[in-house]
């Protein structure tokens, strides 16, 4: 029986779950920054603990590689659905429209936040000694946290490109019957050892490579590092696989406790290796200690991507409502997200609470602005539809689609 025989809609929703939440953790992530034990962030709290860069260190490992491995699931769909014309005006105006639109005003909040909390650590006035911002180059190019539409364009036409000459060759479903007997032997129990392994020859061969923040974050300069477009590009790459075999999401969703109790082991292997939730954030030069590092840190990446991956479709296969709103509203609120943790960061910096209660309260802030906005003024108005790919009447419709990467 296939994937999509057990769900007769066709809509997958624990994907569609389990990419909102790789979304929504986001939130979680950068509000987490501020209680390092050690300073990492804009807005460092003197408040903090190591248990704040546990989560970070948790969440990190498999939140953008299973976003894009879902992407590429998504893309195959819809050039079957829409032939590759629909596909690259989609693509466009839900993918590079918010970039352009939304780049500058979320890099001008983020820039105003540093000012702000740059005069309370002045005493109040706005230091002007300060150094000059780098020059507006490729290589300085500052994406922010909407790197990720960035680079999901660049994998957009890199599949179109590797695509055109294998789909004019098959004619006769030859070569393609061919791929999906490969992609068949690729899922597995050993599918994340598979994946890690390029994976962990790119961490070897990468300079300054700090191994707590495992693939390093390609949001500066428009040519993003070999490292992200590697562990990106290959799950993006093996999603779009996975959605010409659906069966093989049935294979997946059987091996959740073998996914799960390996990421749980190997996870836990990697942070003692990287130095536990307290690390000396310095790259490894230890050509000897970089080899294990890297191994282990490409497996526990992938192996925790495959344990969220299974846990989705084992338990979140079903239709809920509440999923479904948080999924629909995941892109909206990644996209305003990181300003308002700024904000919320700068309003506690200087009250006397736990880390913990500052953490909770920046993470709520952030979620119930972020979703407001998205009841009152986007859900249901033109905006929406822009960025949802359908504008949602205000009586809720069960069968919307949304997201970015669908």
């Amino acid at each position: 029986m296939t994937h999509s025989e057990t769900h007769p809609s066709g809509r997958l929703h624990g994907l569609d779950a389990l990419r909102g939440i790789a979304l929504l953790l986001g939130v979680v992530l950068h509000a987490s920054m501020s209680y390092f034990p050690v300073t990492i962030w804009i807005v460092p709290d003197t408040d903090n603990s190591p248990v704040a860069s546990a989560i970070f260190f948790a969440i990190h490992l498999f939140r953008m590689t299973t976003f894009f491995l879902i992407a590429g699931l998504f893309a195959h769909m819809m050039l079957d659905r829409r032939g590759v014309v629909g596909f690259i005006k989609d693509r466009g105006m839900r993918i590079a429209g918010p970039l352009a639109t939304f780049w500058f005003p979320v890099l001008a909040a983020i820039i105003a936040g540093l000012i702000w909390m740059a005069a309370i650590r002045n005493g109040g006035s706005i230091p002007t000694d300060g150094p000059p911002p780098p020059p507006l180059t490729l290589e300085t190019f500052p994406l922010t946290h909407l790197w990720f539409l960035w680079v999901l364009l660049i994998l957009y036409v890199a599949l179109l490109v590797l695509r055109a000459p294998f789909a004019m060759a098959d004619r006769d479903g030859g070569w393609g019957r061919f791929v999906d007997r490969i992609t068949g032997g690729l899922i597995g129990p050993w599918t994340p050892a598979l994946m890690a392994a390029p994976l962990a020859v790119a961490f070897w061969l990468t300079p300054n490579w700090m191994p707590f923040f495992g693939i390093p974050t390609p949001d500066t300069g428009l040519v993003p590092n070999a490292t992200a477009l590697t562990a990106f590009g290959t799950a993006f790459g093996l999603g779009f696989l996975l959605d010409r075999r659906r069966d093989l999401l049935v294979r997946i969703e059987r091996l959740w406790p073998v996914f799960t109790v390996v990421a749980l082991g190997v996870g836990s292997a990697a942070m003692v290796l990287v130095g536990g939730p307290v690390p000396e954030l310095a790259p490894v030069t230890d050509p000897e200690l970089k080899v294990p590092l890297a191994a282990v840190m490409a497996l526990a990446v992938f192996a925790s991507t495959f344990a969220v991956l299974s846990l989705a479709l084992r338990f979140a296969s079903g239709y809920s409502a509440v999923r479904r709103y948080l999924a629909d509203s995941s892109y909206w609120v990644y996209i305003v997200h990181l300003p308002l943790v700024m904000v919320g960061q700068i309003l506690v910096v200087n009250q006397t609470w736990p880390w913990f209660v500052k953490f909770g309260v920046v993470i709520g802030g952030t979620m119930a602005i972020s979703l407001l906005t998205y009841e009152l003024l986007v859900r249901h108005s033109f905006v929406g539809g822009w960025l949802n790919g359908r504008r949602i009447p205000w009586r809720r419709r069960r069968d919307a689609e949304f997201s970015p990467a669908e």
